[in-house]
């Protein structure tokens, strides 16, 4: 067979890896405000208040981000709502890194949140679209670990900044190139952007078949372009674009799960620890330098197990694996609320936060988007993902505005010192357990047409 009827997997591999650069300006972008957020205070004589605000702000950019990245997509294609986050990334870094004033700031972090947000809708969708199905779990993981890459990436800039200068020099200009140096990542995403194809079942939605045609040949080869091509005017022929379908009988249930999951997820308290950590640690007795070198061993122990992860969660299933996970995070957020209570400092501590750490990124981090992913029928999935992401990034900007709020308040800190908010998402992480293995149902092995006929059969048992 030539090379042409079989398509080119370095093609695919390639394309998907300009797409997940979307995912690694996902955690760059949400993870900068960690190292940053403690000088970026002391530059504008932040209150707890207004600390939650200019972190959490951006977190309302990715709601509207995600609300608009679905009508977007359709109307656009995926690839111009990818370039469009690559753009408003690029303002973002230099509109944070050069204003006078934090109302300025907000207005910057709120454009690159709505980048973020579109991002996060965007890049998993084009990935899945342009990938083969025997390959397409594979490379929409990829997403994934670049979002944690982001992440440890961004931690590592943090640190190699803050050592260029003193505490002064960190609150006047420090901070300014933390935000700046996302400009490089955001800059290559858009030249990159250009150079890949666009999703070949929007140009078929488009009336473009000739185009997606070739794009699914040099994908995955001749011999099964033509019946892939045919399989996608299928589905959307039967596509409806009606939001009732959500409130369906037999729908609502799946509906409601999926909003659960994904707010508890956020809710359980893990963005506490991507954008304060820094903070935490030197809470906790590390010097600033220390503090920022701890948070980037927080982003190496995320990466590494949500490789784990991704190794998994095929082989374990989705429900052991947040039944784990939910339980190991809330016995870490048990252990680091008693030392924040008992005033207590050590290493031991650093090892209860990475375990949560851990915990997390085996299982409640990225086995929320795989069942989120399986879950939804395929006629509804897209409008019920961009629902569930939106409430996901109210959630986490609701988390992020009060943690500074519960964590600085006089009356916390006299009866509980700083351990309430550590379990109070302890709490959440109980909550999540008991759901998970109450009302989700295990998806490993299924296919999405038997998972679809699961929840009829629980709506009509004669089915």
């Amino acid at each position: 067979m030539q090379e042409g009827e079989k398509g080119s997997g370095l093609y695919v591999a390639l394309v998907c890896v300009v797409a997940a650069l979307g995912g690694l300006l996902f955690g760059y972008d949400t993870g900068v405000i960690n190292g940053a957020i403690g000088p970026l205070k002391d530059h504008f004589a932040l209150d707890a208040n207004a600390e939650g605000w200019a972190t959490g702000c951006a977190l309302l950019g990715c709601a509207i981000g995600a609300a608009l990245a679905g009508v977007l997509s359709d109307w656009l294609g995926r690839k111009k709502v990818l370039i469009i986050s690559a753009v408003l990334f690029l303002i973002s870094a230099i509109g944070t890194a050069i204003p006078k004033e934090i109302a300025t700031f907000i207005i910057f972090r709120i454009i690159g949140g709505i980048g973020v947000g579109a991002a996060s809708i965007s890049s998993p969708m084009y990935i899945a679209e342009i990938s083969p199905a025997r390959i397409r779990g594979r490379m929409v993981s990829v997403n994934q670990f670049a979002i944690v890459t982001g992440f440890m990436v961004v931690y590592f800039v943090n640190y190699f900044i803050a050592l260029q200068g003193d505490s002064a020099w960190n609150q006047e200009l420090g901070w300014r190139w933390m935000f700046g140096s996302e400009s490089l990542p955001a800059v290559l995403l858009l030249v990159f952007l250009f150079f890949v194809p666009e999703s070949p079942r929007w140009l078929t939605k488009q009336n473009r078949g000739d185009e997606a045609l070739a794009i699914l040949t040099r994908v995955n080869g001749s011999q099964y372009a033509n019946t892939e091509l045919l399989e996608i005017k299928d589905a959307i022929a039967h596509e409806s674009g009606s939001l009732k379908q959500l409130f369906q009988p037999g729908m609502k249930i799946v509906f409601v799960i999926g909003i659960v999951l994904a707010v508890l997820q956020q809710v359980t308290g893990i963005n506490v620890f991507l954008y304060f950590g820094t903070e935490i640690f030197k809470k906790m007795g590390s010097e600033t330098n220390a503090a920022l070198l701890q948070t980037v061993i927080v982003g190496a122990v995320n990466l590494t197990f949500t490789i784990v992860a991704i190794w998994t969660v095929d082989r374990l299933g989705r429900k052991p694996l947040m039944m784990i996970g939910s339980a190991g995070m809330g016995i870490s957020l048990l252990a680091m609320g008693l030392a924040a209570y008992a005033q207590t400092t050590g290493l031991w501590i650093l090892f209860f936060i990475l375990s949560y750490i851990a915990c997390f990124a085996l299982s409640v981090g990225p086995v929320t988007w795989v069942i989120l992913s399986e879950i939804f029928p395929t006629r509804i999935r897209g409008r019920a993902m961009a629902m569930a992401t939106v409430c996901l990034w109210v959630a986490n900007y609701i988390i992020s505005q009060t943690f500074p709020m519960m964590d600085g308040n006089p009356w916390l800190l006299e009866k509980f010192h700083h351990a309430f908010p550590f379990w109070l998402y302890g709490v959440f992480c109980v909550i999540l357990l008991v759901f998970v293995s109450r009302f989700v149902p295990e998806t490993k092995g299924k296919t999405l047409e038997e998972i679809e006929k699961q929840w009829s059969k629980k709506e009509n048992p004669n089915i």
